[in-house]
């Protein structure tokens, strides 16, 4: 949808003599699952434990890969994958993953989910170290880190975990050194990372939903601050020093498939819970609830529940929409919102509707829709959100507008409403969206809801305060 946030990007890899052969052909497919999370680029990564060989390109993973590409890249035990939406470096070839980096003899592919806050300042103290880098992202950083720890004769686990110290801010990451394929989780564990069981060893991928597209055994996650190194003598796993849990809580609010599951609770069941708080903290007299596709639904139906309002499909979805660079002029605003969503006047007409979105960031989306409602015969127009207000960027991986561009953070909920068209508007709490979750309060990232950032400390806080909020990979 125009004007949502956009995932950073989604990892995936595996580890299976058994299956050499055919990793480069799951790896696709465990991509295709994890596509929500980036749709600018992809790439697959095969190795033989001594030679290497990459496939990436532009677009989406059905677009750079086809049955040929695949054949390239059947040789091997380990893959790697990525799928990536550009925020930290440009939409560019250089810099779709996996990426390869190393000096000598050592050499790693790394493909990578976050958004370092301190990476300007480590990759100029890596290039007085005499590291040269070919890209703009930070994921090139993270890896002559790990290079750096590696050169010293370290254990590729001990190395990682060591390399770790350097890093602040988001990073889960699988990487190929060598004949092991590594993952590892920064210490707040802000973005996800699952561990799968194949014929013959072992899955990591963002989502769980990329486990369960090939058939993989969930075992479980790789924990925050934990290095896990997969070879032929099984799993291995090193810590490093703890830090304060903190998920992104819009994993459980926008960007995670509703069939992955964090902490062996689905994400549906998340968003259904939320839709049932929010009935609660926010009832109205209405004929008809209708969610924003597809995000929305699950919090719709929730809302329906708990509300006793029929639920019904009001928008229709155009799947087969990608993004579109031809502007509508002004005259024709509102093609671009109708090229994916179209209002049913069957089920809005003369109704009082109940639309339930996700999120409002930019409110642009929010207007237009409110807008076809109208358009539609819609009586009454009550939006509802099923997240809180954002009120500020994020600096951990997602794209997410300065504050002067976030809605929420400039104007009150009422003049939101004036400004979106809407009869009346309302917001999940953050406290109903925690408890939604079944998390622990602090384990959760609630940063661009509460103004709550877990990294604390000096060069911390100077990387927050210097850093464009471009959010992550």
């Amino acid at each position: 949808m125009e004007g949502k946030p956009k995932e950073a990007c989604g990892v995936y890899g595996m580890y299976s003599r058994e299956l050499a052969g055919e990793l480069a052909q799951r790896t696709y497919f465990g991509l295709y699952a994890l596509q929500h999370r980036g749709q600018e680029s992809a790439g697959i990564a095969v190795s033989d434990g001594e030679r290497t060989l990459a496939m990436r390109d532009m677009g989406l993973v059905s677009q750079v890969f086809d049955e040929t590409r695949l054949a390239s890249l059947e040789s091997g035990h380990i893959s790697l994958g990525h799928v990536r939406y550009s925020t930290t470096g440009s939409a560019s070839w250089e810099n779709a993953q996996p990426e390869f980096h190393g000096r000598g003899d050592v050499n790693v592919a790394v493909a990578h989910n976050g958004n370092l806050v301190n990476a300007d300042v480590l990759r100029r103290e890596l290039e007085e170290e005499g590291f040269e880098f070919h890209s703009t992202s930070d994921t090139a950083a993270i890896a002559a880190v790990a290079v750096g720890e590696l050169e010293r004769g370290k254990g590729v686990g001990e190395a990682v975990r060591d390399a770790m110290r350097r890093l602040e801010g988001a990073y889960s990451v699988a990487m190929i050194f060598r004949d092991k394929l590594v993952a590892f989780r920064d210490p707040h564990g802000f973005r996800p990372l699952s561990i799968g069981r194949v014929e013959g060893g072992y899955v990591v991928s963002s989502e769980t939903c990329g486990l369960d597209i090939i058939g993989a055994e969930y075992v479980r996650d790789v924990e925050p601050g934990e290095v896990v190194v997969i070879d032929d003598d099984g799993l291995t796993s090193f810590r490093a020093e703890p830090a304060r849990r903190a998920l992104c809580s819009f994993e459980y609010v926008y960007f995670a498939r509703p069939d992955s599951r964090f902490e062996g609770r689905e994400v549906a069941d998340s968003r259904f819970k939320m839709g049932e708080i929010l009935a609660e903290e926010s009832p109205v007299e209405a004929d008809v609830v209708i969610p924003v596709p597809d995000s929305g639904i699950m919090a719709a139906t929730g809302y329906s529940n708990a509300s006793g309002i029929p639920y019904a499909e009001g928008l229709i979805k155009n799947r087969y929409v990608g993004r579109t660079f031809i502007q509508p002029t002004d005259g024709m605003r509102q093609i671009g919102l109708r090229l994916k969503l179209n209002p049913l006047p069957s089920v809005i007409k003369d109704k009082r509707v109940v639309v339930i979105d996700d999120s409002i960031v930019r409110g642009n989306t929010s207007r237009k829709l409110v807008s076809l409602l109208h358009e539609a015969g819609a009586k009454e127009v009550h939006f509802r959100v099923s997240s809180p207000p954002v009120t500020g960027p994020c600096y951990y991986g997602i794209d997410m507008d300065t504050k002067e561009g976030l809605v929420g953070a400039n104007y009150t909920v009422e003049e939101i409403r004036a400004q979106i068209g809407a009869t009346t508007l309302a917001y999940l709490s953050v406290d109903g969206m925690t408890r939604a979750t079944e998390q622990p309060r602090g384990s959760l990232c609630r940063a661009c809801f509460d103004g709550d950032y877990p990294i604390t400390g000096t060069a911390s806080k100077l990387a927050l305060e210097k850093v464009q909020p471009v959010g992550g990979k």
